[in-house]
């Protein structure tokens, strides 16, 4: 039960693998300890367990059993506490939860995300919650609520403190209002909690406050138990850190950059730069117009991406770290002043500090709050110390750090604020997915602190666990079943099916038809031959043509002559010719039987191409260029380090000819790209120039800066201008014709990576580490027609389960077998379908994807061209009277072993 509510809940909530991990080790830790869900239990004894479960577990450090999951800054902590709420109300019952903040910041995001109908809501996904939404009690309403009423109905609460507030209430000896009478309930509000016997505490960012007198407090609710969620497992000491001694669960920064969560962090200077040749106050002014020109430059490379790939654009900004106030206020005049790039940012700096009060710090908040969207105009945030945890912004690319600190406190600052992905993965553009802090005078001590084994960047494992076998992985190719069944290859090991799966047991591995070499020799050549045989489509239009007279006798004919030429007696060998006395093969019954096999084992599959005939023209609509960035002029070269990596860049301003019109310089860049051509395309091409130099031309550079910015950025702008180009463009041909090279296709073989001497599991098997699927290989299948088959997730084998039941015949298609090109962005990349399935009337193709991915751009992409190569295989069909195809979009939460195959009918993408 717990099992399958584990599988629910992270699917449903599409859990990041350390996110899944983390609510598999608590399973693991109830599973264990199950006097853990009980009032009366012995918590020494319950510790005991526990470290045998997990070996760094040392002690709970509190009276009642808790735990620590320490997941990196922008894995997403929040989400994995709804995991944790939901996962523990529907297998275990659990209705009571009392959720802790560390200020009022993450206080107030916590009520946000576990209040319905708000963008990061936790518990999107979960069906059982839609009608039911957890009730949300807090610090601010806890008085106002009719506590009893819900009682009886077995309503999930779910309350919000702010810990800081209550250490507040605390000072001097007093008791915090939350220990108040009230007199509907008889009692104070804390000892109705305190009484409740399913209570469950979650600490958010636990490091915080651990040694706080809130927290003693807190301690006397004595909750069944605590989860703890931080980023930082361990609290400062004069002695200097100390680590969290019940930690169950680290999955560090140095893991979260490595496995693409998070952005990579880079230091940033000028070549050449030397300190000790400026006055403070100008490297303060040449590390701000450094960190601007970077600005610019990641803006740029953000606003290409997003028309590249058609995702909503990301709008940067850059965040000045300053002293104090004092040194804020006087950082707020210098950037709005004509000393600063011409005042060009003067409306777009926000400064973020205590000095604010009134109309002034409604209108600085709104606007922070508001800095992730593209309509709000802020790309400057100066802040000295305010913007702590709980600040969950997306969009920070630069850091400009002002005020003096050691290098480990800059790179723990940086990693604290800007890490978090706009897009919730790696792009694979490098200015996309990094993230600069301007250090000049700091650089090579951040580099030399980076590189220091105990870093934050470095340190990627606290837990350390026993060497596995799980470390050496092998490549595994797997042919199809054909192969097995022939006897060309070995049928693979697989664990033995489980024994309470039900009453439809998996069929028994077939034995190989050829047992003999000679046979085996003959059934390879039939193979090659049948291979010819996909091109003839007008004799073979499907694999069931392979077993007309006509084709069998003329397989025959060409096997006979090849094998003839296999076995031609070697020159000098006396014995060649005589009887060895084995029996004479029958070649054509090797014929028959192999042809026979591989119209059983094969779903047809035609080789579809759409191409134009008679004359094609392209080109690009005329437009109006859009958003545009701020490239601000500058002479200095600026080189950056990534501290994970120690890869370097640089963002140079090397003169190349000084062109007589401005237009020249995008125009030269433009005509380098291969689908635009200057000869029919020149009109447009210094249109487009021509908006953009007037775009520059309007923001008051002088003659000499414009050169300078076309110069150094017109290979930026052109990529930027060809990117929207690109949303222009047509393509027109006479007509469009289909055509269809071949009636069937050979199934391609599967090429995996796996762990070294691991038997493939069953099918059916109900797996406790779904994080870990992607490393597995399943078989025991009966209708499925390769051997082997591996799942990108446990939805994948669920959906297994039911065609094996339901279906004639399936199998998960390896690359470069349909031949699919979806459009993305200026892309066209392959689309390798989830599931073919053959039923008694039917071929379906079918995707399954999460829920909350099914509408964004790229899965409808594919959906759109695989729903079309389906409309053309199936009027092939109709041609040839065989069965018709359909394109199945399924979402991930339909899936359950209880549905049939028809069930999923209604998710057909028609063209």
């Amino acid at each position: 039960m717990s099992a399958r509510v584990q599988h629910h809940v992270a699917g449903r909530l599409s859990l990041r693998p350390p996110q899944a991990e983390s609510l598999e080790r608590l399973k693991q830790a109830l599973d264990a300890a199950p006097e853990m869900l009980m009032q009366e239990r012995n918590v020494p004894a319950v510790l005991t367990t526990l470290k045998a479960q997990f070996p760094k577990l040392e002690d709970f450090e509190r009276e009642f059993p808790s735990l620590c999951f320490a997941l990196a800054t922008g894995v997403g902590k929040t989400r994995l506490m709804g995991a944790f709420i939901a996962y523990l109300h529907l297998a275990h019952g659990i209705n009571n939860f009392f959720v802790l903040a560390p200020n009022l910041t993450i206080y107030n995001k916590l009520i946000t995300d576990f209040t319905p109908n708000t963008p990061k809501y936790v518990f999107k996904g979960i069906g059982e919650f839609a009608l039911n939404a957890p009730r949300v009690i807090t610090g601010d309403n806890y008085d106002q609520q009719n506590i009893l009423g819900g009682e009886l109905l077995g309503e999930v609460r779910i309350n919000i403190f702010n810990i800081a507030k209550i250490a507040s209430e605390v000072r001097g000896g007093k008791e915090p209002r939350i220990k108040r009478m009230k007199e509907v309930l008889g009692d104070s509000y804390f000892n109705h909690l305190a009484n409740l016997p399913d209570l469950v505490l979650l600490m958010d960012e636990s490091h915080r406050y651990r040694a706080q007198a809130g927290m003693r407090a807190i301690n006397e609710l004595q909750p069944l138990f605590g989860l703890e969620v931080t980023a930082t497992p361990f609290v400062e000491s004069s002695r200097g850190p100390v680590p969290f001694k019940n930690v169950v669960m680290d999955y560090p920064l140095a893991r979260a950059m490595e496995d693409g969560f998070v952005k990579e962090p880079a230091v940033v200077t000028q070549r050449n730069f030397d300190a000790k040749a400026h006055t403070p106050e100008e490297i303060e002014k040449i590390k701000l117009e450094d960190g601007v020109r970077l600005h610019e430059t990641t803006k740029v490379e953000l606003l290409t991406y997003a028309r590249e790939n058609g995702v909503a654009p990301v709008k940067p900004f850059m965040l000045v770290i300053a002293r104090d106030t004092t040194h804020a206020g006087q950082l707020l005049v210098l950037l709005q002043s004509e000393a600063f790039f011409d005042a060009r940012y003067r409306s777009k700096v926000i400064q973020v500090d205590s000095s604010r009060s009134g109309s002034e710090e409604e209108e600085m908040i709104s606007r922070l709050l508001a800095v992730e969207s593209v309509d709000e105009p802020t790309e400057i945030v100066i802040h000295v110390n305010m913007l702590k945890e709980g600040w969950d912004v997306t969009n920070l690319y630069t850091i400009v750090p002002l005020r003096a600190a050691n290098a480990r406190t800059l790179i723990e600052q940086s990693i604290g604020r800007g890490l978090r992905l706009p897009y919730g993965k790696r792009t694979g553009i490098a200015a996309v997915d990094r993230l600069n802090i301007v250090a000049h005078d700091k650089f090579q001590e951040i580099i030399d602190e980076a590189n220091r084994g105990d870093s934050p960047i470095r340190l990627k494992q606290v837990i350390l666990d026993a060497p596995s076998a799980d470390d050496k992985k092998v490549s595994v190719q797997v042919g199809s079943g054909v192969m097995t069944r022939l006897g060309l290859t070995d049928a693979p090991a697989v664990a033995g099916a489980p024994s309470n799966f039900g009453t439809a047991p998996t069929a028994p591995a077939l034995a190989p038809v050829f047992t003999t070499e000679a046979e085996r020799q003959a059934a390879r050549v039939v193979m090659e031959v049948i291979g010819k045989y996909e091109v003839r489509r007008d004799l073979v239009p499907t694999s069931s043509a392979l077993l007309t007279p006509e084709v069998q006798s003329a397989i025959l004919t060409e096997v006979t002559e090849r094998l003839s030429l296999l076995n031609r007696p070697v020159q000098g060998n006396l014995l060649a010719g005589v009887d060895d006395g084995q029996p004479k093969l029958d070649l054509s019954a090797v014929v028959a039987k192999t042809t026979e096999i591989v119209a059983q084992q094969t779903i047809d599959i035609p080789r579809i191409a759409v191409v134009p005939t008679g004359e094609v023209t392209t080109g690009f609509h005329p437009f109006k260029l859009s958003l545009l960035p701020n490239f601000q002029p500058g002479q200095r070269e600026i080189v950056g380090q990534e501290l994970r990596t120690n890869e370097q860049f640089t963002l140079s301003s090397e003169r190349g000819i000084r062109e007589k019109r401005f237009e020249d310089y995008i125009v030269k860049k433009l005509i380098d790209y291969d689908n635009i051509d200057y000869f029919t395309q020149a009109e447009l091409l210094y249109d487009l120039a021509g908006q953009a130099v007037a775009h520059y031309q309007g923001q008051n550079y002088s003659e000499n800066e414009l050169h300078e910015i076309l110069d150094t950025f017109g290979s930026e702008l052109a990529r930027l201008i060809r990117a929207e180009m690109m949303e222009h463009f047509w393509e027109e041909a006479t007509e469009y014709e289909v055509q269809v090279s071949r009636g069937f296709t050979e199934l391609k073989p599967c090429n995996y990576t796996a762990t070294a001497g691991q038997t493939a599991h069953h099918f059916r098997e109900t797996l406790t580490e779904t994080g870990r699927i992607k490393q597995m290989l399943f078989g025991g299948f009966s209708r499925c027609l390769y051997p082997l088959q591996k799942f990108d997730s446990d939805t994948e084998r669920r959906f297994s389960v039911i065609l094996e039941r339901d279906a004639l015949k399936w199998f998960k298609p390896a690359k470069g077998q349909f031949q699919i090109y979806y459009k993305l962005g200026t892309e066209q990349p392959e689309y390798i379908p989830d599931f073919v399935v053959e039923t008694d009337t039917t071929i379906y193709m079918v995707e399954t994807k999460a829920r909350t991915d099914v509408n964004t751009q790229e899965v409808q992409a594919k959906a759109s061209s695989a729903a079309r190569w389906c409309k053309h295989a199936s009027d092939y069909a109709e041609a040839i009277g065989t069965k018709t195809w359909k394109y199945l979009l399924v979402p991930h939460d339909e899936i359950t072993e209880s549905k049939r195959l028809n069930d999923f009918l209604r998710f057909e993408v028609k063209c």
